[in-house]
């Protein structure tokens, strides 16, 4: 839970209790675990790994090495008296190192009675690189108390007080702690020790309100109104001394001045021009290469110019005041559909804060100035590339480098399931269709664009497993053509379905009849047959996807899908038919990020981000940290950590501007991760950081080689 910071010049009932909190004295951390002597390591219960004294014959720390057969491999370390009373602490920490080669995510769940991995717990992780030592924290996330009890809100990922929301926990129940790591390629090596309780919790000033007293919680401006922070605009005048201080910072900092006019390295190696972009090796390090022939390390942001609605619908309460009457803001009122959440099915109606507070700030011809102001802004943050899900008003202005995210519809594997839906069949004719019909929408637009660097095709899709889309095309009806085409391979393999119900120990009376069935085979002894079947799928989407995008755009890249959950199977089969594969990677550094199986293909980082609870927004986002100077330390050494990985081409930042205070329609999300917040405000710790780095993404300093 964030506490209230005191702004310059307002007094608060937040900025009292600070300091009456820094006048009381610190509560002394409580040790759960030190691993001295005594501690039976025998008795922790493990899976898929193996737990020992750090030291033979002693204590100081518990060692532990996991392999990687299951998805979650780890160990608990259960209350020695069933459970622990934590109330009184703000979170559990564990000092972690790795002992191992690779970068290694440590997490830690916290239980109460009943946890299953979403309900009755808390999780949090810490990623360290090669022999790097940390601290693992997981802040509770309590259920709600006193009169927080009667505020009911819905419809965000955080809130600003406990909620009965998945996630939530009873600090004065907790039974165990679970250690793993999440869905690891390799076996891992890390040691835990000082496992503690710490931080004096103290319940937000809001937490005692009534409803009515609660309620509007958010300002005009699309701000939380209960608490204040530096930053935060309190009248329309902030807006405009904001609009003035940001012009004069961007005539100070007007960008990096070796760069040339696409982003790449000016006074660097001369390589071919070929009026595009491209992906070559140079001295042992992938790079992209841009029309003028210069190196090129793409360095951008993710979603510049997207809106920032949020659901008003059935919370009109919520909100101090909606200009429902004014006809300049008109255009920030919508419907937009609800994937998951609340308004899951839905299109609830919307208000976009972040337009109708870019309206206010630059008068009527907002569009056009915020579009300059994006180019603008990106120079001089030591950026070149306009990333996915951006407004192709902003990007086709032809100012900046960007890419372009094409989405197509397509008949789905019946059988299959992700978290943004289940897997399109590319076997079936309207794959091949509609992909190509999205592309061809391209030509004349992007198509061809020396701006352009190259299209992502999908998002995060639902690779899973090394064999789940093979067990999905079974599972599927008949008449799914990937179904149909894994027969057909299984016919043509073993000829008679004798022979194919003796390898698989099955009973099918036929072809005809497997085609029917829509169960799964023994996975053990079907394992081959499976794997090879999933191959074929992941090379026939990527075959038919880069195929389509060289029938329109032969001179630019084809760029992936944006891999989050994937396996080696799918990543082979991308880097088959990928320019660049593209991963989504939450973590805290990708230095030393690998391709599977030794493959040596370049990669670019479609997403990663940080977030903080120290200016008004209510969840951190996928990779916290404590603070705004922490996540712009964060931003730094990751992107720092990605020039220097020989692989890596690019990263791009998730997103240019925060989430809506009380969550987007789409999939309820409230992070605090923009460049920028609600009332368009740059975070100056973050614009610092990423100007320390763009003005330093070439030569010695970034660790690339001269001429």
């Amino acid at each position: 839970m964030d506490r209230p910071i005191r702004s310059p010049g307002r007094t608060s009932l937040a900025a009292l209790l600070l300091a009456l909190l820094a006048a009381a004295p610190a509560l002394a951390d409580q040790v759960l675990f030190d691993f001295e002597k005594g501690f039976d390591f025998g008795k922790v219960t493990t899976r898929d790994a193996a737990v020992a004294a750090a030291k033979p014959g002693g204590g100081t720390a518990l060692r532990a090495a996991t392999g990687h057969a299951q998805p979650w491999p780890g160990f608990d370390l259960v209350a020695p008296d069933g459970r622990w009373d934590l109330a009184k602490f703000e979170y559990i920490a564990l000092d972690v190192k790795n002992l191992g080669a690779r970068t290694v995510q440590v997490c830690c769940r916290v239980d109460n009675t009943g946890a299953d991995g979403v309900n009755n717990c808390n999780t949090d992780s810490v990623s360290l690189g090669a022999g790097q030592a940390g601290t693992l924290k997981v802040v509770f996330r309590r259920r709600p108390a006193g009169g927080a009890a009667e505020i009911k809100l819905f419809g965000m990922r955080g809130y600003p007080m406990p909620q009965d929301a998945q996630g939530s926990i009873d600090p004065s129940q907790v039974t165990q702690l679970v250690i793993f790591v999440s869905q690891p390629d390799a076996d891992l090596a890390f040691e835990i020790d000082n496992v503690r309780a710490g931080g004096s919790y103290t319940p937000p000033p809001e937490a005692a309100m009534k409803p009515e007293a609660f309620f509007p919680l958010i300002d005009i401006f699309g701000q939380y109104i209960h608490r204040d922070w530096p930053g935060k605009v309190h009248s329309l005048e902030d807006l405009a001394a904001a609009r003035r201080a940001e012009e004069a910072d961007l005539q100070a900092h007007p960008g990096p001045t070796d760069w040339d006019a696409y982003g790449g390295w000016k006074d660097g190696p001369a390589l071919k021009a070929t009026g595009f972009f491209r992906a070559e090796k140079h001295e042992g390090k992938w790079w992209l290469v841009d029309p003028e022939g210069r190196l090129f390390f793409s360095h951008g942001i993710d979603c510049v110019g997207e809106n920032g609605a949020t659901p008003i619908e059935e919370r009109e309460k919520w909100f101090a005041d909606l200009p429902e009457k004014d006809p300049d803001f008109k255009e920030f009122f919508w419907t937009a559909y609800a994937l998951h959440g609340h308004y899951k099915g839905r299109s609830p109606r919307c208000f976009d804060f972040a337009g109708a507070n870019a309206r206010r700030k630059y008068g009527p011809d907002w569009r056009q100035a915020t579009d300059d102001l994006a180019h603008r802004r990106l120079r001089s943050w030591g950026m070149n590339t306009v990333a996915n899900w951006s407004d192709s008003r902003i990007y086709l202005l032809k100012r900046t480098p960007y890419v372009v995210s094409v989405g197509f519809e397509s008949k789905l594997i019946e059988g299959s399931e992700g978290y943004w839906g289940k897997f399109k069949d590319p076997f079936e004719p309207d794959f091949q269709e509609n992909v190509r019909a999205a592309m061809a929408r391209e030509a004349g637009k992007t198509a061809g664009d020396p701006w352009c660097i190259g299209y992502f095709l999908d998002n995060e899709i639902a690779w899973n497993d090394d064999t789940s889309l093979s067990l999905a095309a079974l599972k599927s009806p008949p008449d799914q053509a990937a179904k149909k085409a894994f027969v057909a391979d299984l016919r043509a393999k073993y000829g008679r379905i004798e022979k194919l119900n003796g390898a698989w120990g099955t009973d099918h009376a036929s072809w005809e009849a497997l085609l029917a069935h829509r169960g799964e085979p023994d996975r053990k002894r079907a394992q081959p047959d499976l794997l090879a079947f999933y191959t074929r799928v992941a090379e026939q989407y990527f075959q038919v996807c880069r195929d389509a995008v060289k029938a329109v755009a032969p001179d630019n890249l084809y760029l992936g899908c944006r891999f989050a959950w994937v396996n080696d199977l799918a990543a082979q089969a991308g880097a088959k038919y990928c320019d660049v594969v593209s991963y989504n990677l939450y973590r805290r550094s990708v230095a030393d990020f690998r391709m599977p199986a030794g493959i040596d293909r370049p990669v670019v980082i479609g997403e990663f981000h940080f977030g903080a609870l120290d200016r008004g927004m209510f969840h951190t986002g996928l990779v916290p940290v404590a603070s705004q100077e922490e996540r712009a330390a964060a931003y730094q050494a990751y992107v720092r950590g990605a020039i220097a990985n020989p692989l890596i081409v690019g990263c791009h930042w998730f997103k240019y501007g925060d989430e809506p205070t009380t969550g987007r329609p789409y999939d309820e999300e409230n992070y605090q991760i923009g460049f920028v917040d609600i009332a368009g405000t740059p975070y100056p710790e973050t614009i610092a950081a990423s100007r320390e780095v763009g003005y330093h993404l070439y030569g010695p300093s970034s660790g690339t080689s001269g001429k």
